[in-house]
């Protein structure tokens, strides 16, 4: 028989937002975290009346199978309370909540899951998330049309595709066992936690082998210094192989305070999609788009998705023909100006003005023979010859022309007329 030796549950309003819409609890045998969403009161109401009802589930069970069922009863009836709240209190359309939970079953754990909250395990060194995002992005990811990383800065990364509140009647939520053995941690966290820090960090953090509480302290800290726009929530379990004296339950964030509907604001019934709109970052407001079927907008958002891949791509063409372009003017333009110049050369035995500069590119030569002289290179004095073997210029037509005269009249010949 394992058992939890030791446990924390930790949450922070963040740095940006009024108010906590997360919730969080560690009892004796179960373990829950829920971010809440739908305006500034709602998700506040969301998360509190979920995990208010979930944490009922937290008691002995004598097998597996038991405790799936407790969980997903507890879930479908925090769901059905969520929509009759809804109902008597019309200004709430569109609240939802994300839940994580782990119930404790000897040494198996029994985990819950539906949105986008995440359970991690931390076993022999290595770091696992151990549940699946439910959301847009997620799916893109899954269908192979976008990278991880991409998914981490999508313009969709917030939007839902479950969630409990009053879009469902009965939402489909993951359940499944794992066996647990001493040394492993675990860590259920919203995603103010996850989406503002890399797993790599959430590892180092994990490995220290602080206490439960000192670890969870450290992730908020962490995710405050990266920002943390979003409400931050992170309950940790270590696994241990005796039994961890029995604990008074503890509860974090929105579930840990009354109950309260004086701060919402009212709004106008909607339906489906705003419940869905889950924004992790700060984001200007857009107008809602409502949908009555999830894998309709799933579709449409997908095809929105393929219109801004589109439009992206003609941007990158359009932005390198434009450099294109630049580069060639510009190219252009310094060709014309060494066209301005001209510099003293010679051929085989006669003193050449060439037009341009003495440079090449690649293949190309700048410059061009514009007049030979006449002058014999065996009539120069040393010194002449020299700066003409080595070239003098570039210089403008009328400064080479001058030089061409003293060059005459220093060898006996006749200038120009």
């Amino acid at each position: 028989m394992e058992y939890t030796a030791d446990s924390a549950a930790v949450s922070h309003v963040g740095k940006v937002r009024s108010n906590n819409q997360d919730s969080g609890y560690i009892g004796r045998r179960l373990f829950v975290v829920a971010d809440g969403m739908g305006g500034h009161a709602g998700g506040d109401v969301a998360s509190a009346i979920a995990l208010q009802r979930i944490l009922k589930a937290d008691t002995d069970y004598d097998t597996i199978e038991d405790a799936q069922e407790a969980l997903r009863s507890a879930i479908a009836a925090a769901n059905g309370e969520l929509a009759e709240t809804v109902f008597e209190h019309p200004e709430l359309t569109g609240m939802g909540t994300t839940v994580d939970a782990v119930c404790i079953v000897g040494d198996q754990l029994v985990i819950a899951h539906i949105g986008d909250s995440r359970i991690y395990l931390y076993r022999d060194g290595e770091l696992s998330q151990i549940t699946t995002d439910h959301t847009f992005v997620q799916r893109l990811v899954d269908s192979g049309r976008i990278t991880p990383d991409e998914a981490r800065v999508h313009p969709r990364r917030s939007v839902l595709m479950r969630v409990l509140g009053d879009v469902d009647s009965a939402p489909e939520v993951d359940t499944f066992a794992m066996t647990s053995k001493p040394g492993d941690r675990w860590l259920l966290c919203s995603d103010g936690l996850s989406d503002f820090v890399d797993d790599e960090d959430i590892e180092k953090i994990l490995a220290e082998g602080a206490s439960a509480k000192a670890t969870g302290d450290r992730l908020v800290k962490i995710t405050l210094d990266h920002g943390a726009p979003d409400n931050v929530t992170a309950v940790i379990l270590d696994i241990g192989d005796t039994t961890e004296p029995d604990r008074k339950p503890v509860i974090v964030g929105s579930a840990s305070k009354p109950l309260s509907f004086s701060e919402v604001a009212p709004k106008q019934r909607t339906g489906l999609i705003p419940a869905m709109l889950h924004s992790v970052r700060p984001s200007p407001a857009n107008p809602s788009h409502f949908e009555s079927d999830a894998e309709d907008y799933f579709e449409e958002l997908i095809e929105e998705d393929a219109r801004r891949a589109r439009r992206r791509r003609l941007s990158w063409a359009a932005g390198i023909v434009l450099i294109a372009l630049a580069l060639a003017l510009t190219l252009v333009g310094a060709y014309a100006w060494t066209q301005t110049r001209y510099y003293l050369g010679s051929d085989e035995d006669t003193v050449v003005i060439f037009q341009g500069v003495q440079q090449s590119v690649g293949p190309i030569s700048l410059s061009t023979e514009y007049q030979d002289t006449g002058i014999p290179l065996s009539l120069l004095n040393v010194y002449d010859r020299q700066r003409i073997e080595q070239t003098v210029g570039p210089e403008s037509l009328d400064e080479i022309q001058e030089t061409v005269e003293r060059i005459k009249a220093r060898s006996g010949l006749e200038s120009t007329p």
